[in-house]
């Protein structure tokens, strides 16, 4: 990349963040180099992750052809821009000798101030037990220095990131195209459960950690009640290929504050998880998300103030076939869906060949749209029923030949809509005992 400004010759272990490459994603890629060549500033990238990002980010979309990440959005980590109260810069440009600068906040002293410099990547880990409980306790202070290594990060959807490999090609309307990666990773939690029947997690607080705060792969009869999850740099709570697993009564804020993309509450491949009566509130992509998996129940949940910084996600987002049969399948029901408003995402989105849904008696109200039922993949199997709306969905009017769309009411009037549905939101959100 070549650059006409000297600014850029006195940075040191910068970081280029390209945000909105395709709509939901966001990749941080580290600079390996600048240096001046003749009138011009040579800025060269770190491999292998530019040319991860290079091939993966290659598209047709609204207009547009893209071939890799493009120019940055934004560049991060140089003293220089050291200007907001309570950021700071970590200088490594000396191996061994790392320096942390920091702006204190109004009446902070940072002579006298505690400065916690986290090492542990992961607090805890939970493996191949029986009726564990964690109750009460506070999980804090983790890291997760991955993407600051040459490899970067290569930012797909949600939690998902790739790491090289093959690609694939998604072909869209009118000659559009996307490309996705056949495989990817995502990023790890600080606390982990693996494999675990019948273990418990209540009334803890995951915050301060630099991934995911609590990862639960795989097991049985797995609860997570009545936690906080807040200032995370990724997702609050995911729960991976669980049997019969429980998401109740949590609060979600406050995270995704460097990995965008990352959603407060995330299921896939689990049967029988239920994901009740949680608050979602102010986080820069979805929710809650649901991808391929059987039984899944999202129920009573409240969110707020989602999809603050990238587009095409919901409040409650769910993707991929859900089951087999009616039995089978999702529920989504009586959640409260608020505030979605930034361009380009929903309130509820059954996405990519979702399969196998009922949706029913949710409110969603505030939205930039509150629903859609025409997308790629197409639906299959979809319920729409009872739900009540501030606005119309998109497709509403001529619904695929995979959605039942039939009883739903659209009420414009913010007060006739609270009035209709005081019952359902009196229930939605954590319950108070």
């Amino acid at each position: 990349m070549r650059h006409h400004s000297p600014k850029p010759l006195t940075w040191q272990n910068v970081e280029f963040v390209h945000r909105g490459v395709y709509p939901w994603t966001e990749a941080r890629l580290q600079v390996a180099g600048i240096a001046r060549e003749g009138g011009s500033t040579v800025i060269t990238m770190a491999q292998p992750g530019f040319g991860w990002a290079y091939e993966l980010y290659r598209s047709v979309y609204e207009g547009r052809t893209s071939t890799g990440p493009g120019r940055p959005t934004s560049v991060e980590n140089d003293p220089s821009f050291l200007r907001e109260p309570g950021t700071f810069v970590l200088d490594r440009s000396r191996p061994g000798e790392h320096v942390l600068m920091y702006l204190p906040l109004p009446g902070e002293e940072p002579e006298s101030a505690r400065v916690v410099a986290p090492v542990l990547e992961t607090l805890v880990r939970v493996a191949g037990v029986r009726d564990v409980a964690f109750r009460g306790l506070v999980f804090a202070e983790a890291t997760w220095t991955r993407p600051g290594r040459p490899e970067g990060f290569v930012h797909y959807h949600g939690s998902g990131f790739h790491e090289g490999g093959p690609v694939g090609r998604a072909e869209l309307a009118e000659g559009s195209y996307v490309t996705y990666p056949l495989s990817s990773v995502t990023i790890p939690a600080c606390v982990e459960i693996v494999g675990a029947d019948g273990a418990e997690v209540e009334g803890c607080r995951f915050t301060r950690m630099g991934a995911t705060g609590l990862g639960v792969s795989g097991g049985e009869g797995v609860t997570v009640s009545r936690c906080e999850f807040d200032t995370l740099s990724g997702g609050g709570v995911t729960m991976n290929g669980t049997r019969d697993g429980a998401i109740e009564d949590n609060r979600v804020r406050g995270i995704g504050l460097e990995f965008s993309g990352s959603p407060g509450i995330a299921v896939t491949g689990t049967r029988g998880c239920v994901v009740a009566h949680n608050e979602v509130t102010g986080v820069p992509h979805c929710g809650i998300v649901a991808g391929p998996g059987e039984g899944t129940r999202i129920l009573h949940n409240l969110t707020a103030d989602t999809m603050q910084v990238l587009a095409d996600g919901a409040g409650i987002y769910l993707s991929g076939p859900q089951g087999d049969s009616a039995e089978t399948g999702a529920v989504i029901r009586g959640n409260v869906i608020t505030d979605t408003r930034t361009p380009y995402n929903f309130g509820l989105y059954t996405d990519y060949g979702a399969s196998w849904v009922l949706v029913e008696e949710n409110v969603v109200m505030h939205a930039h749209n509150t629903a859609v039922l025409h997308v790629g993949p197409p639906l299959e199997n979809v319920t729409y029923r009872g739900n009540y709306w501030d606005a119309d969905p998109v497709g509403h009017d001529d619904p695929p030949s995979g959605v039942t769309y039939e009883e739903n009411v659209t009420i414009a009037d913010a007060d006739a809509l609270a009035a209709a549905t005081r019952e359902i939101r009196d229930r939605a959100g954590v319950r108070r005992r």
